[in-house]
């Protein structure tokens, strides 16, 4: 795990703690597992910071990658591992998945499938499973995966990392 992301999450621990403590008693008669729980709390306090969450949710393709927002996440096929090929005219389209703090996973996701990389145009690039992520300019809505299959280089991701094709 790189040095700034112990320290972020390092420095969200106190803050995801209180979060759970604000949430009091589920008196609904559910059953949260603790890590559930703590991921959530997690995720809550990342959103607040001006973090990223991954999660899985449902698609016509299947069960595949998405950002916070529930928006289609893709690779590229022409990256090499953790190292971007989409360059700044490239970027228009396929927007880069930015993280401006630490970078939360929902349920059926491991925060150590996740890591950064530097973009082409500077910024803090999410990864998983070593591919830079993207989103794509041609979705109008969560859910959607109009990028799909583009150029025979752009696919969804599922929940292990591997391209949907």
């Amino acid at each position: 795990m790189s040095t700034v992301r112990t320290r972020s999450l390092l420095l969200l621990m106190p803050l995801a703690a209180l979060s759970l403590a604000a949430r009091g008693d589920d008196s609904s008669g559910s059953s949260n597992s603790g890590s559930t729980a703590a991921n959530t709390a997690a995720a809550d306090t990342a959103a607040a910071a001006g973090a990223t969450t991954l999660q899985l949710a449902s698609s016509t393709l299947g069960t595949i990658l998405v950002d916070s927002d529930g928006n289609t996440l893709y690779l590229f096929g022409n990256d090499a591992p953790n190292a971007p090929a989409c360059d700044t005219g490239c970027l228009g389209s396929w927007p880069a998945l930015i993280s401006d703090g630490a970078t939360t996973v929902g349920e059926g996701l491991s925060l150590d499938d996740v890591g950064t990389v530097t973009a082409a145009d500077g910024s803090t690039q999410v990864t998983f499973y070593g591919h830079p992520l993207y989103s794509f300019a041609g979705d109008a809505a969560p859910g959607d995966v109009n990028g799909q299959g583009i150029g025979g280089v752009w696919y969804v991701l599922d929940a292990e990392g591997n391209a949907v094709k």
